[in-house]
């Protein structure tokens, strides 16, 4: 199994950490997602779908992640899923609990999402022996291979450069959406060291070689004038 297909499960009744959590791992490529507020859904959605990770928040309106996470592990008996605890509770005996009562780790509030992105691979790995591969992307007739960095046509195989795979895959994460100038300048140069869009439309012009079947009548990365470009 691939690590990115992972179905993930978000407990926590912040709404605002859990949207932010699912955005991070979104981005590093997980698409199935899941979140509950509460135990009682919570519950509901583990007896209904099976799941390779849980992150659990300790404090929750109707009980505490804890007694929520010795259920579930009663009800799986011979499969154990994967829970990282995250909690705004950093005493020692919290954590000592936690990982006592057989989670795979614990995380406190405030945290990196890079630490937390760091963490959930380390454990899908380690359980489950995963390899870190990202699914392809269609766009049109045209597939992108973002392990080999590779775009295919039914016509020809393109390399893609290093500015011309970040472009591209910030593109693909925000499919249907525009993004201004500044967006996909930052994203290729995230040090400021540019000084024209000038070098972002040549990014694009080449990239639109490589998938539009017309680069100068295109179907998929489109300009919008005067606000920046969007994928469709």
């Amino acid at each position: 199994m691939n690590l990115y297909d992972s179905r993930i499960l978000v407990i926590d009744d912040e709404k605002a950490l859990s949207k932010m959590v699912e955005g991070v791992l979104k981005k590093a490529g997980f698409q199935n997602i899941h979140i509950a507020q509460d135990c009682k859904t919570a519950s509901m959605l583990t007896q209904e779908k099976e799941y390779q990770m849980i992150l659990l928040d300790v404090m929750l309106p109707d009980g505490d992640g804890f007694s929520l996470f010795a259920e579930m592990k009663q009800r799986e008996k011979n499969r154990q899923t994967p829970v990282i605890f995250l909690s705004a509770r950093d005493e020692d005996y919290a954590r000592l609990k936690g990982l006592g009562l057989g989670a795979d780790d614990y995380i406190t509030k405030p945290f990196l999402p890079e630490e937390l992105l760091l963490r959930v691979k380390a454990v899908l790995k380690r359980t489950f022996h995963m390899e870190e591969t990202l699914a392809d992307d269609t766009i049109g007739n045209t597939r992108v291979d973002w392990n080999a960095g590779i775009i295919r046509t039914p016509k020809e195989e393109y390399t893609l450069t290093a500015k011309e795979y970040a472009l591209l895959k910030k593109l693909c994460e925000n499919r249907g959406r525009i993004l201004s100038m500044n967006v996909l300048c930052d994203t290729l140069w995230p040090d400021g060291s540019y000084g024209y869009e000038n070098s972002l439309m040549v990014h694009m012009r080449r990239l639109r070689e490589k998938i539009e079947e017309n680069p100068s009548k295109p179907q998929h990365l489109i300009t919008v004038r005067g606000l920046g470009y969007k994928l469709i």
